[in-house]
Parts: structure tokens; sequence; C-alpha cells
């Protein structure tokens, strides 16, 4: 008998890394029949994964009530075997698919409560604790009910009951990466990368007041989404923006194909709650395609990639630089470190050694 699976977003994109080319081509690859149910312009079938198409809400109110009512509906006509959700705004909706006597798993990819005290448009300190709180409750209440709680890093697995919660990292698909081409591009300058969101809190503005310092030796490039039309001004009007390349948001696969040429990769997010042990997922891939990376002084990483990364304080432009120069100027340091970081994925940081657990997982449930 087949087994089918009904995945659950409103907040992610349908053809999210983790979701899509994770978990759901996983499942499917295992002979389970899976429906996506997330925001998409039109109802269609892809790599044997059916998606069905939620319109995208106009605003918060309505993504978490209106679409949040919606995709319950949808859901429950799927009368699948086992519903698997990945946004707190769908604990009520898990809660009473678990209590109609469904399967409900839920995969928790941040620690929310931490990351609601980040969030900027929530301007009032009291209203974050509230909200945060709220959120805390509904998470712990629905813990007690859901089969299984999939947690992305050790310190979110702390937060839910040991005996139902199992750690999926975010680890990158080495097959997928294995099998894309590096660009056709020639540049006489190093190539600097930085995939990944383009944020404050993720140090995108140091990272560029950086190029400055190092003049013209390289070349940054900036592969992601701006966070704000104001920020991305700001971003424009710095020094260091005369050595810096944006390409926008790109496909996955595009987005491996500039990281094959490159030659340094950077991740340096602000020591925000969520990230200091955070496990960020564009590292790993960067250590995927052989790159050394300088990366935050967080204790956490420096013990987690010593072997692969030179480490900076993300707000010190200056010793961004110092550390990106270093490595310039030592070739054998890069090949160094790229190469190391290539073997720790190959050994024990792949999608493909860590995707058997969840496949574990639901053969528990069929079982």
């Amino acid at each position: 008998m087949t087994i089918r699976v009904c995945i659950l977003t409103i907040v992610h994109q349908p053809f999210d890394t983790r979701i899509f080319y994770k978990e759901a081509k996983t499942l499917v690859q295992s002979g389970y029949k899976v429906t996506l149910i997330a925001q998409h312009d039109k109802n269609e079938i892809i790599d044997g994964i059916k998606i069905i198409a939620l319109p995208k809400p106009k605003n918060r109110f309505i993504r978490i009530f209106g679409i949040g009512c919606k995709v319950l509906y949808l859901a429950l006509r799927q009368h699948s075997d086992i519903y698997h959700f990945h946004d707190p705004e769908l604990i009520p909706a898990g809660i009473l698919i678990r209590l109609l006597g469904n399967k409900v798993i839920y995969d928790v990819h941040e620690d929310v409560p931490k990351q609601i005290m980040n969030k900027r448009w929530l301007n009032n300190d009291q209203i974050r604790i509230f909200v945060a709180f709220t959120v805390n409750i509904f998470e712990q209440i629905g813990a007690l009910l859901f089969d299984k709680i999939v947690a992305v890093t050790p310190d979110i697995e702390k937060r839910f009951p040991k005996k139902k919660t199992l750690i999926l990292r975010n680890y990158p698909i080495l097959n997928l990466i294995d099998n894309v081409n590096p660009i056709n591009y020639k540049t006489e300058k190093p190539i600097i990368i930085y995939a990944g969101g383009l944020t404050k809190i993720r140090g995108i503005k140091e990272i560029i007041q950086a190029m400055e310092y190092i003049n013209n030796k390289a070349e940054l490039w900036l592969l992601g989404k701006w966070e704000s039309d104001e920020f991305k001004y700001e971003c424009e009007n710095l020094e260091g923006w005369n050595n810096t390349r944006c390409l926008g948001f790109i496909s996955l696969n595009e987005v491996f194909q500039y990281m094959k040429i490159a030659d340094i990769g950077l991740c340096l997010l602000h020591p925000i709650k969520n990230y200091i042990t955070g496990l960020p997922v564009k590292s790993f891939e960067y250590m995927a395609c052989s790159l050394p990376m300088v990366m935050s002084d967080f204790h956490y990483w420096k013990v987690l990639f010593e072997e692969c990364a030179l480490f900076a304080n993300p707000y010190d432009s200056k010793d961004i630089a110092d550390k990106i120069i270093y490595l310039l100027n030592n070739p054998n340091k890069i090949r160094k470190l790229g190469d190391r970081g290539r073997e720790l994925i190959e050994e024990k940081y792949s999608w493909e050694t860590e995707s058997k657990k969840l496949i574990m997982l639901y053969n528990s449930f069929v079982k």
C-alpha cells in the first residue's frame, strides 16, 4: 500500500530547499506519495510531487487566519496518512488534524520565540515578549499532541520532548551540487562570494565595507534578495560597492554554478540569539564546493568549522578584510581549508547521510 504524505507551508516557497529538494523528493524516491500545499501560481506535478497552489496573502493577518483555514480545508481533502507542516502559524491547524486521528509531524526550522524578539516589524518590546510567550505556549501544547517534532539544530531540539524529537540537519545535497557545472565566466580578480538574504543582520553592510580595505585585490559577488529598497540604496552608496557585483536572487543550481568558480565564501551573521548556535546552510554549501570561509567568530562556529574557516568580528569590517586578505595572500591556505571542508561534507555533513533519519522516521509510522 502506498503511504500518502501531505506537506504544508504558508511561509516558505514551494521549491524551498529543505521542503522540496530534500524532504519531499527523498520521500518520493522512497516510495511515498507526496502532496505539497504551498504558495504557488498553479497546481502542478513536479518530480513526482503534487503541488496544490495557495494564493499569496496580502498581509500577516490573512496569512495566519485566512490562508491557514484554507490550508486546513485543502489538507483534510487529501485524506493523507501523514501530515508534515513547517510553520508555527499552522500549529492550530496541526492540532485539529491530530485531534481528527491523523499522524502529524511539526518541522521546526527556527527557535521561533527567540526569532520574534528580533522582529523589526514588532516595534514594541512588550509586544515582542507577549507574542514570543504566546508562540512558545502554542508550540508546547502542540508538542504534547503531535506524533513527532523535527528540529534543525540541537539547540532547537532542547525545547521539545526528547522522546518525540528528531534532529534533521539542513546539510547540502551533495549529488545535486556535484552534478552542476561551473558557470563559464573569466575574471582576473579573485572572487569572494556571499549567498543568502541581503539583510542587515546577515552582515551585508559590513561585508561591503570590508571591500573598501581590500580595494581592487578582489571582487565581491552577492547572490540573494534585498530585505528592502532602502537598505539596498544604503549599501550601493558605500565605498566598497565599487568592487561589488550584485547578481540578485537566482535558482539553487545557478548559485552552485557561481560558487564553483569563487575563491572564498562569506558567512558573517550578526550575533543574535538564533544565529550564534545555528547551522548556516550556505556554509555547508561552500564546503561542498571546496571553498574556504570567513565566518562570524561565534564560539559554536569556531569549534564546528575550525578546520575549514577563518573567523572575524562580524561588526568589524577591518577585521573581516584582514582575514580575506590573509587568504588571498596565502593560496596554499585557501586550498587546505577548502579541501578539508569538502572532506568533512563527504564524511558526515551531506543530506545523503542525514536523509536516512527521515526515512527511518516515516517507516516507523508505517510499522
